[in-house]
């Protein structure tokens, strides 16, 4: 029998967080990920590996965090549009505003 697409997403779930559960050492599990996205940012900082190892690295850092800074803007901007439709809809159908905001 074919399981729907919430079974299986269930189903990973499941998976996931019993892997997880039995998972003794997490930082040693997620290691070799860390590292390999530390050498994505030093190849995109220096793709011809000729900086000196530590000017790489602090580069490397730096796109990092701008990396993440701009995932951080794009979330903010994504919710404040969330937050702008929903408030939309509001104002035209009071009907659907969920307790305890205002319309």
């Amino acid at each position: 029998m074919a399981l729907t697409p919430t079974e299986r997403k269930l189903r990973a779930q499941l998976a996931a967080h019993t892997s997880w559960a039995n998972t003794t050492d997490r930082s040693a599990r997620t290691a070799p990920a860390r590292a390999a996205l530390l050498e994505r940012f030093e190849r995109e900082v220096d793709p011809d590996g000729t900086l000196d190892p530590a000017e790489r690295a602090e580069r490397a850092e730096s796109a990092r965090r701008a990396h993440y800074a701009r995932m951080a803007l794009a979330s903010a901007r994504s919710r404040r549009r969330r937050a702008e439709a929903r408030r939309q809809a509001a104002s035209e159908n009071p009907a659907t505003t969920p307790p305890g905001e205002a319309a």
